[in-house]
């Protein structure tokens, strides 16, 4: 029994290592994933997105992973990722584009985590894999959440141009 707990903090602490990597590193991350969604055919409307704000927006994850996978409720995502989505849908960037940039997001860090390592050993491709499923539940309510922020954004933009309509 005590093997499998020590086990198991050996994983934890590799993950929490990983958290620890990530936030060091948030900086060129976020850079990373600046040049990314720039490139991206599938993000061509992020142009409308400045990109101060958008570096900003993620370095801001980034730097912050630790508290964002660990501490904070999905209700914490939600509202975070609601609001991103409402401004998305006002500046113009399909819905499609915002799931693909957080899909970016996301893929950008599985790769630096993958390609962050010493020799795998259990251990650490246990710690590995518990980050990798906390990122994808984490990303899977950012996506969510800035769906129905996009949807919030959209039926209020045509409840006002239904306004509009009927004022006119």
């Amino acid at each position: 029994m005590k093997t499998a707990t020590l086990g198991r903090d050996a994983v934890m602490m590799l993950s929490h290592r990983f958290v620890r990597l990530i936030e060091d590193r948030s900086d060129a991350l976020a850079s990373g994933l600046l040049h990314k969604v720039q490139r991206s055919a599938r993000t061509e409307a992020y142009r409308k997105v400045p990109p101060d704000e958008l570096m900003q927006r993620v370095y801001e994850i980034y730097r912050h992973m630790g508290e964002w996978l660990l501490d904070k409720s999905e209700s914490d995502i939600e509202q975070r990722y609601t609001k991103i989505g409402t401004r998305r849908a006002e500046q113009g960037v399909p819905l499609s584009q915002v799931i693909w940039a957080i899909t970016l997001t996301k893929d950008n860090l599985w790769e630096f985590i993958l390609n962050e390592s010493y020799p795998d050993r259990p251990v650490e491709i246990f710690g590995k894999q518990e980050l990798l499923q906390l990122l994808d539940q984490f990303f899977d309510w950012a996506i969510y959440a800035a769906a129905v922020g996009y949807e919030w954004a959209a039926e209020a933009n045509a409840q006002a141009e239904s306004k509009i309509r009927k004022a006119g």
